[in-house]
């Protein structure tokens, strides 16, 4: 039988201590331990919470078109369909959770749509790749796109505090790591038009602008400012790679490095997260 150390006991017994304060009114929304880089931490979920669920949605969206367009074009297939997979399971998931969590009938009616263009996108993934289908892929991305960050922007404007937009701010930059990727492999697939390369040079803009506003932020803690930190050294290098997508060529390097960023923010989302609760 496996040993429990001090530490677990002691988020355990903190755990239930907050939860028998909730039962008396004097903690307001759940409880839950949140893990981040293995560290545990004792938050309450809310509506911060439901921003960083929503938000990673966004991400979602990006990350499952641009996983279809990469195993179309035979790059990173191996890592592309395992990532597909993954990916399609836990915006399933997760939009679960956001239905039952929110009463709203405006949001709860535009999850519905979103879940109809899930249910799509999960039917082509089963269908012959041609050029089609990857624009078909596209553009179910970009509605479902929308949506979730549709949900995002409602939330965000019932708790009306500056701590919302930095959890979500940072969130977006999740999306924005997956969507430069995607429309680096959708003009490798022939969508070829101005809108292709529009998109691409303004996901990367955004990024930079974003990445430079979550620098400044007071409220950082020294692990969100190292974690920052990690981020622009590596961007200062990848974000030439990325604006020469007309050039081609390093598909296997925007995949790798564009997932790279998508887990650190991740990582620094959570770190908000819990740092806002």
């Amino acid at each position: 039988m496996k040993s429990i150390s001090i530490k677990t006991l002691l988020l355990v017994s903190l755990l239930f201590s907050l939860a028998a304060a909730e039962e008396n009114g004097a903690v307001a929304g759940n409880i839950a331990i949140k893990s981040v880089n293995g560290v545990n931490y004792v938050v309450k979920t809310g509506k911060i919470n439901m921003i960083d669920t929503a938000g990673k949605q966004r991400m979602l969206s990006q990350r499952l078109a641009k996983d279809y367009l990469y195993i179309g074009n035979k790059v990173a297939v191996s890592k592309a369909q395992k990532q597909l997979k993954a990916s399609l399971a836990e915006f399933s998931a997760a939009h679960k959770r956001l239905y039952a969590s929110i009463n709203d009938p405006e949001i709860r009616n535009l999850l519905t749509f979103v879940q109809m263009s899930y249910d799509e996108f999960k039917s082509l993934v089963n269908q012959p790749f041609n050029l089609d289908n990857a624009q078909l892929a596209l553009d179910l991305s970009e509605t479902i796109l929308e949506g979730s960050q549709f949900v995002v922007d409602s939330l965000k404007s019932k708790i009306k505090h500056k701590e919302s937009e930095i959890v979500a701010k940072s969130g977006k930059q999740r999306m924005l790591a997956q969507r430069i990727a995607k429309y680096y492999i959708a003009y490798q697939s022939g969508i070829k038009d101005k809108n292709t390369v529009d998109q691409m040079k303004e996901a990367v803009r955004l990024f930079a602008q974003n990445h430079n506003d979550l620098m400044k932020n007071p409220s950082n803690s020294a692990t969100i400012n190292q974690k920052l930190n990690e981020i622009d050294k590596l961007w200062k290098i990848v974000y030439k790679f990325y604006l020469k997508i007309e050039k081609g060529g390093l598909p296997f390097i925007v995949f790798t490095t564009t997932d790279n960023i998508t887990k650190k923010m991740d990582e620094i989302t959570k770190l908000y997260v819990v740092l806002y609760q």
